[in-house]
């Protein structure tokens, strides 16, 4: 079998990062069809929309009208759209806080790369963004993660782990370093980057692309 690695950039508030998630599936489930002898491994890595966000977050109807203005409400509505064309029942009425993701990335980068990993960022993503979640409550975070198949006892130790939480910073870090400014960004055998919500076929391309230019090296 080949390998090929898929690193994702992504953040979990994100909407256009969960659009990207069902798109990417897509092409995968291509590829397999038409590269059966490819082995995919998709890495999911930090990114956070907000930085400086506080640990508590803010009051969502705040923060999108600090962001957006008056256009807010338009911008979901299109992103809505979208969404509803790769199977996303978005529901962003039900948001009430605008979180602080360190934490959750925090789990999503101890889960191991593969279906486990996948299982963590699916579920973050449909807790916000279906459910709308708190994020900033542990409680909540636990009972994710535990959806997501990890023990409650040790995502609460990851919970309470300011060096992994430093770490998870260090990685957002990485990527605006590497020229990343916005999400997602998916990184094809290290060799080919898209930057955006692209069409599965597209995505398909440029895993393709990396693959031959890993075959010409």
């Amino acid at each position: 079998m080949k390998t090929l690695t898929i690193d994702v950039v992504s953040d979990v508030v994100c909407p256009w990062c969960y659009v990207g998630k069902r798109r990417l599936e897509r092409a995968l489930a291509l590829l397999a069809v038409q590269h059966p002898d490819v082995d995919p491994e998709v890495r999911w890595h930090t990114f956070q929309l907000n930085p400086d966000m506080a640990p508590e977050g803010m009051a969502r109807a705040d923060y999108v009208r600090n962001k957006f203005g008056d256009e807010g409400s338009a911008i979901y509505e299109r992103v809505a759209g979208v969404g509803k064309e790769v199977g996303i029942p978005f529901a962003f009425d039900r948001i009430v806080r605008q979180p602080n993701t360190v934490v959750a990335h925090s789990l999503i980068a101890v889960s191991e790369p593969g279906m486990v990993q996948d299982a963590m960022v699916e579920a973050f993503f449909k807790a916000y963004f279906l459910d709308g979640l708190d994020l900033t409550q542990a409680s909540v975070l636990l009972d994710i993660a535990e959806s997501a198949g990890m023990d409650r006892a040790v995502a609460e130790q990851h919970l309470q782990n300011s060096a992994l939480h430093s770490q998870t910073i260090d990685s957002d870090k990485a990527a605006r370093e590497m020229g990343i400014t916005g999400v997602p960004f998916f990184i094809f055998n290290r060799q080919v980057g898209l930057s955006g919500a692209h069409e599965a076929e597209t995505l398909l391309q440029g895993m393709v692309e990396a693959m031959n230019a890993a075959t010409d090296d």
